[in-house]
């Protein structure tokens, strides 16, 4: 069969291969060209990416011969047991969100929307724009870009109440990412073995942060509205904890976003404590029918570090945030970030701030809203017909997931497994939970590709579901 493509002339030699000796001369590149009707350039694109895999070798001025089987003795890293000693922590295992699912899967289980509905055209605009002025190859301000300070300032300070002092571009820290920034947050305000008050469940990367930055961990339990305040102001007091991390806006997994009250009502608790409050609004570009509102806009006294990410909304590549923090808190977040990272690319921040200044930005935001809806509706609906034991307590107004409920007893280890093996990816809700999990759950993602595979992929998580029984 005729075929210009390197990888069918690929498949073609690895099938002859399968037949020949090692050792065996493959054909020379004039015989392959006729042979496939292909182009040299693709012929050689085609034993490249062979020789990649190991199966051929090039000897220059010879030809391309077939790889034999090399016998490798296994590498003694013994030596190493001795020379790390004791892992100073041990890091939670978080796989399942991070797993790779093949192209034909229907993927339930990753934190990320799909491309089509990222800025794709503003993206890849803003990066050429950016590459071809001087941010390309000037050092950035450690803090940030100061336009790009002052738009993460400016759009808090247009949620703050008036009468109340909004943060400057002063208070803003531009961080590669929230991970990083968190880590960061986490080391600045809380000693190492202190507690740090966390919301159960809780995002997954939250937990990670803390446990690299060596603080101790006492989950708070939280529901669709929230932390309760007078538990919360109980953990404070038994522990004696100066900070609490709470995501209240479509908190990831749970979906809960906090009342005006209960918003108030907990930063109230948080200030009678001399506390923080770490506010992660890491779905601020994500609301279906509310929008966020961001507990710093009711702070003026320092105790809100808010927290502030455009990786999930832009672009996996534009690993650019924002920590807007106040006083000496600022200070010390600052120079935990510049130790570790120094600054963030100045292309990377130039390019965000292309996207974020243009008009299409908006307009984006704006259809976005409407594909969230119709995404999250289509799921709810498909679990709702085709899988009833699960139970979504409560649809999120905003965020990317569900958070389901699985019967008592479910094995979630098992049924992702047996989920995957039918080429569905879903998520065991374990690894939301800082400390023992509540009970079983999924976190079930409905901005991944193929929506139309929404019910088909009920119907296999509930025949999975049904095998336990």
């Amino acid at each position: 069969m005729f075929n210009d493509s390197s990888a069918r002339i690929a498949d073609g030699i690895r099938a002859w291969i399968t037949g020949v000796a090692p050792g065996a001369q493959l054909p020379s590149t004039r015989q392959l060209v006729t042979e496939y009707a292909a182009s040299p350039v693709t012929v050689q694109k085609a034993l490249r990416a062979l020789a990649a895999e190991g199966l051929i070798e090039s000897r220059p001025g010879v030809g391309n011969f077939v790889r034999g089987p090399r016998s490798m003795r296994p590498q003694d890293y013994g030596w190493q047991t001795a020379a790390l000693g004791t892992p100073r922590r041990m890091l939670p295992s978080i796989s399942g969100p991070l797993r790779t699912a093949p192209p034909d899967a229907q993927a339930l289980h990753s934190g990320y929307p799909e491309a089509d509905l990222l800025p794709e055209r503003l993206v890849r605009a803003s990066l050429i724009r950016a590459a071809r002025g001087s941010t390309a190859t000037a050092r950035p301000p450690s803090a940030g870009l100061n336009d790009l300070r002052n738009w993460f300032a400016t759009e808090l300070a247009d949620k703050t109440p008036a009468g109340l002092a909004a943060p400057t571009a002063n208070d803003v820290a531009i961080v590669p990412g929230s991970q990083s920034g968190l880590t960061s947050i986490f080391r600045a305000l809380v000693a190492p073995g202190h507690p740090l008050l966390i919301e159960s469940p809780t995002y997954w990367g939250a937990i990670l942060a803390a446990h690299q930055s060596g603080v101790r961990l006492v989950p708070v339990p939280s529901d669709a509205d929230g932390p309760d305040p007078e538990g919360l102001d109980r953990s404070f007091r038994e522990t004696g904890a100066r900070a609490l991390y709470v995501q209240p806006n479509y908190a990831n997994p749970t979906g809960a976003q906090w009342s005006p009250d209960r918003a108030d009502a907990v930063l109230d608790v948080v200030r009678s404590h001399g506390a923080f409050l770490v506010e992660d609004d890491w779905a601020h570009d994500f609301g279906i029918d509310t929008d966020p509102q961001p507990v710093a806009a009711q702070d003026t006294a320092g105790h809100v570090v808010y927290v502030r990410s455009l990786t999930k909304s832009m672009s996996p590549t534009i690993r650019v945030g924002a920590v807007i923090a106040r006083g000496p808190a600022r200070d010390r977040v600052l120079a935990d970030l510049s130790a570790e990272c120094m600054y963030v690319s100045g292309l990377l921040q130039q390019a965000a701030l292309e996207v974020l200044t243009d008009p299409g930005w908006k307009t984006h935001l704006r259809r976005l809203r409407t594909q969230l809806r119709e995404r999250r509706d289509l799921l709810v609906d498909s679990l709702g017909e085709h899988a009833p034991r699960i139970r979504v307590d409560h649809v999120p107004r905003g965020g990317l997931h569900l958070w389901a409920r699985l019967p008592d007893g479910t094995n979630t280890d098992r049924l992702v497994r047996d989920c995957e093996a039918t080429g569905v990816y879903v998520a065991s809700g374990h690894e939301w939970f800082p400390a023992e999990p509540s009970g079983p759950y999924l976190r079930l993602n409905f901005t991944g590709p193929n929506p139309n595979g929404f019910p088909a992929a009920a119907q296999t998580i509930a025949a999975a579901l049904a095998s336990q029984d």
